[in-house]
């Protein structure tokens, strides 16, 4: 089902009025929204945000968010297990992708360096 924007931006905005601060902060800075005065209010600044953000920023939002409260009552690992569950993610392929580029570093850094190219009678005449 797709949401309209006028529907996601009273979602997110809900569900962003119930974060505490430090994590709405957290959340706004990824956006680049920062306080200018030490009176400014980071609520409302990421409100003046969401009422102009496009809705493919809005749903992303909404997601992130949604984490959010779901790590406050669980253990931040179970919560990315359920995410990557819900989102089809195939967390194997990843780990076993990762695994594979860091073998292949680490295969390079104990693999012989070619030796030094010798400098010719020239270069070191001008050295």
């Amino acid at each position: 089902m797709r949401l309209m924007k006028r529907d996601l931006l009273f979602v997110v905005e809900r569900l962003a009025a119930s974060l505490d601060e430090r994590r709405l902060e957290i959340v706004a800075r990824q956006r680049g929204i920062k306080k200018a005065k030490d009176n400014d209010s980071i609520a409302k600044l990421f409100t003046a945000y969401l009422r102009r953000a496009e809705e493919g920023a809005l749903s992303g939002l909404l997601v992130e968010i949604t984490i959010l409260h779901a790590a406050t009552r669980q253990t931040a690992a179970q919560v990315l297990r359920d995410s990557a569950t819900v989102y089809k993610v195939d967390v194997a392929a990843i780990s076993l992708k990762v695994k594979h580029e860091f073998d292949a570093k680490e295969k390079a850094k104990l693999a012989p360096k070619p030796a030094a190219k010798a400098k010719s009678p020239k270069a070191r005449k001008a050295a």
